[in-house]
């Protein structure tokens, strides 16, 4: 039996909430953002006063989104990478929450200085995977199925390609790295 929250959500599935209002709204308020942080539409002066063209800026992101939102392609892959992003955020912030727990307030946490870069470059792998994943080819496989193909017979070859060249670069990397200042002076 269909609870009445659940029935709320059906509705607006139906009426296409998820598939043209949300992703309007998130394409139309990325470019918009996008357009009055980089001024490429101009600014104007009013009082003596700079103003971004918002008027300009407003009907860009609005064609913009609606151009997008006429791909049912360009749906499904903002779907699908919004969803999984969220779940790589919400992992991440359970990882902090796990490693804030083992530390007492005030105390240097590992994630500063090179971890913390080391989290990011691997938070952006992540993300490169998902956009990987939900962009499709003509056959209906995900360029990251493609990319396994290319590697060879399977994902365990890429998987461990990419392992054995990522330890070579933090050996590199920790060969030679510059000592410390305090290192230095002992």
């Amino acid at each position: 039996m269909a609870t009445p929250f659940r029935q709320v959500i059906e509705f607006f599935d139906k009426i296409g909430l998820f598939d043209v209002v949300l992703p309007f709204l998130l394409v139309f308020t990325i470019v918009f953002a996008i357009l009055e942080k980089t001024k490429v539409l101009g600014m104007e002066e009013v009082e003596g006063k700079k103003y971004t063209k918002k008027n300009l800026n407003a009907i860009a992101s609005f064609v913009i989104a609606f151009l997008v939102i006429a791909s049912s392609e360009l749906v499904e892959i903002i779907t699908k990478v919004s969803a999984n992003a969220v779940v790589v955020l919400f992992l991440s912030v359970l990882f902090l929450l796990l490693v804030g727990s083992f530390y007492k307030e005030g105390e240097p946490i590992f994630l500063e200085g090179g971890w913390k870069v080391v989290f990011m470059i691997i938070v952006f792998l992540a993300i490169i995977g998902i956009f990987l994943d939900a962009i499709k080819s003509p056959d209906g496989r995900t360029w990251l199925q493609r990319l396994g193909d290319f590697t060879g017979s399977g994902g365990d070859e890429l998987a461990g390609s990419i392992v054995l060249l990522a330890l070579i670069v933090l050996f590199i990397i920790y060969a030679v790295k510059e000592p410390s200042k305090e290192a230095k002076h002992s």
